[in-house]
């Protein structure tokens, strides 16, 4: 049995695992991939993997992707190939929940201009501070990392809707909508926060009117995909004070070009698709592989966290 990285590890978690299956030959490589025609298993992050590398890697079996997305990968060539594809889905909702709760307290708070006013040496107390208990979360995707941001959410005294395909409940709301009636719910809040995935559903699934139904002060977050919204309504949207403010985490074109807008613009923050990231990532990861490749030595092929190809999460 051979288990092929594509990233690297660091070297105690190369030597758990030699440690735990001393019968696999684990290959640890950084987007290096000659090994592909004689792997059985494939970890990676999973924006390396092309057609052809599915074409040449012969022997595959099994790809356990290191992250949540999966929409940048050949998911029609791994479904033709009957490959078992898996995520790390729920690893990210603590440092993600923690970095969206981290903005909107900043923002509400003032710790900008308190920290610009330590810089300029200035004692200045005018800070327009407020306050997040007693406001409306409208939550686009309560999952794991949804539910969990509404689950702190809550304990600052605010009111949960989440919002999701189908309208059913989900863990940490105080009221479930649908996307097709999310219109209806937009003008109550005051945070509109995304998570979702890219699907063919939720690709621009934003438009002009929905941001002409927001409050005037509503803050927008996007830490879900960047083609939630098309980049030209969202911009507009805040060049004409539809919305508020913008927290982005995410953007249709990454890296963000430096001469974007966004850049220079006072009610927009910028974080580099960077809100997941943790020391403590790669050990969850683990956490979910390890037991799964035991279940696959001993012939359960049916991993945890099983990617639907056809949906794409």
């Amino acid at each position: 049995m051979e288990v092929l990285f594509t990233f690297l590890p660091k070297t105690a978690h190369q030597e758990k695992l030699e440690k735990e299956f001393p019968d696999v030959d684990f290959h640890f490589t950084y987007k290096e991939k000659s090994r592909l025609p004689s792997v059985d298993i494939l970890v990676t992050y999973g924006e390396d993997i092309t057609e052809e590398d599915i074409s040449k890697a012969e022997k595959l079996k099994w790809i356990m992707v290191a992250s949540a997305g999966v929409e940048k990968m050949p998911l029609q060539a791994m479904k033709e190939r009957g490959i078992a594809v898996s995520n790390v889905k729920g690893i990210h909702k603590t440092p993600m929940a923690e970095s969206v709760l981290a903005h909107l307290l900043a923002l509400k708070r003032s710790l900008p201009f308190i920290y610009e006013s330590q810089q300029n040496n200035q004692w200045n107390r005018k800070t327009g501070s407020s306050e997040l208990f007693g406001s409306t979360a409208l939550i686009l995707g309560p999952g794991a990392i949804g539910s969990e941001i509404g689950r702190l959410l809550q304990a600052f005294g605010v009111r949960t809707i989440g919002c999701n395909r189908s309208g059913s409940a989900a863990d940490y709301m105080d009221e479930m909508t649908s996307f097709e009636d999310i219109l209806m719910k937009l003008p109550e809040a005051d945070l509109i926060i995304s998570v979702v995935p890219s699907t063919k559903e939720t690709k621009h699934m934003l438009k002009k009117e929905h941001f002409e139904a927001m409050k005037k002060d509503a803050i927008f977050m996007n830490f879900g995909r960047g083609d939630l919204v098309e980049d030209q309504i969202l911009l507009e949207a805040l060049e004409n004070g539809a919305v508020g403010y913008a927290v982005l985490d995410v953007f249709e074109q990454e890296p963000l070009p430096p001469e974007h807008p966004y850049w220079s613009m006072k009610n927009v923050v910028i974080s580099p698709h960077a809100s997941s990231h943790s020391k403590k990532y790669v050990d969850r990861a683990l956490d979910i592989f390890i037991p799964n490749l035991h279940k696959w030595l001993s012939e359960d092929l049916n991993p945890t966290n099983l990617v639907n190809l056809e949906k794409g999460y």
